[in-house]
């Protein structure tokens, strides 16, 4: 067959063959290759491997807290209280270093062992409020994590008066803020390792089926003999325990405990979890796509950086795509309803 005998492509055809595309892959990574592309050309030092490493560090905690946050929005609830427990982690894990450092000066890991754990044991403690809250009591997840945001901020405050908690050992943020290897630093490598370990939570084990199934219909799970408090339980005390990882990593990184830290954590985290299709009815959601949206909204605010623009803008942008997100998973989602009649 000649060219001139080939029958041109039917329109129809291709636009079915972008829908097909859109509904098997979504909006995420569309609007991934797009901000790449766009920033990479509005700046020569945006895709440096500096750079990159860069982003993928100040990204790192944003997709800890952002799995935890996942986890919650699968069992159709959402945590507000993320912010505080960084905070809450962030000072009591100083304190504790701080004044073991003082004790004991010669023994750096001393107080960093006895430290962090306080740290991770008072965010946690957040978490499991939380849980008893909305699993125990039935409230809703909303009320019940504003309020322990309040909370966790008071505390936080509190406890250090509004001053940040100095003392930590260097080796704290040596080792678990700025070390690393292959060129890549610590928090990205905690990032990734927890990354996996969500994906095997959710994907290979009983837990991680309950949390779906919670979601897509409580009723229909507590008749299946799935333990739904217990579950719904869990969720807020995994969220918190993530979150409290990345309060120590921040710690670790700013070389401080801070009470101010994380305040706008709960909305960029929800957010990282809607612009990856986590659905806030529940039930849906995946690992990889949550870390690719923890990772966008990092490549928007470095591209932007890099590229000069004001700060002003960038939180109109970050907003715009939010919404703009929301609304195309909508509208996929209705398309695969409607494709499944």
């Amino acid at each position: 067959m000649t060219i001139e005998q080939a029958a041109p492509r039917d329109p129809q055809t291709q636009s079915q063959l972008l829908v097909r595309l859109f509904l098997s892959i979504g909006v995420l990574p569309i609007l991934l290759v797009v901000a790449l592309v766009l920033f990479s050309l509005m700046s020569d030092n945006f895709f440096t491997f500096n750079n990159i490493a860069n982003v993928l560090r100040q990204t790192s905690y944003l997709t800890i807290v952002a799995l935890g946050q996942m986890i919650v929005m699968l069992t159709a609830g959402f945590d507000l209280s993320v912010g505080s427990t960084l905070a809450v982690t962030s000072v009591t894990s100083a304190l504790g270093m701080a004044a073991m450092a003082a004790g004991y000066p010669d023994q750096p890991w001393l107080a960093i062992a006895v430290g962090a754990p306080i740290g991770f044991l008072c965010g946690l403690a957040v978490g499991v409020v939380n849980g008893l809250g909305v699993a125990l009591l039935g409230v809703s997840p909303f009320i019940v994590t504003l309020g322990m945001a309040s909370v966790g901020f008071c505390a936080a405050l509190y406890l250090t008066s509004g001053t940040p908690v100095r003392g930590i050992p260097y080796e704290f943020a040596d080792t678990f803020g700025s070390g690393g290897f292959w060129g890549l630093k610590a928090p990205v490598w905690a990032a990734l390792i927890l990354a996996i370990a969500v994906y095997v939570l959710l994907n290979w084990t009983r837990l991680g089926r309950h949390f779906y199934a919670v979601g897509g219909n409580l009723k229909a799970a507590a008749l299946s003999g799935v333990h739904t408090r217990l579950t719904l339980f869990m969720a807020y005390a995994v969220c918190a325990g993530l979150t409290s990882i990345a309060g120590l990593l921040l710690t670790a990184r700013m070389e401080t405990g801070e009470a101010n830290i994380g305040t706008s954590m709960p909305l960029q985290s929800i957010a990282a979890c809607v612009i990856a299709g986590v659905s806030l009815r529940g039930g849906t959601g995946n690992v990889p796509y949550v870390v690719l949206g923890a990772v966008f909204f990092g490549v928007v605010e470095n591209g932007m950086n890099v590229s000069g623009t004001s700060s002003y803008l960038q939180i109109g942008v970050t907003g715009a795509i939010l919404v703009f997100a929301a609304v195309a998973d909508e509208f996929r989602r209705r398309l695969i309803g409607r494709r499944s009649l």
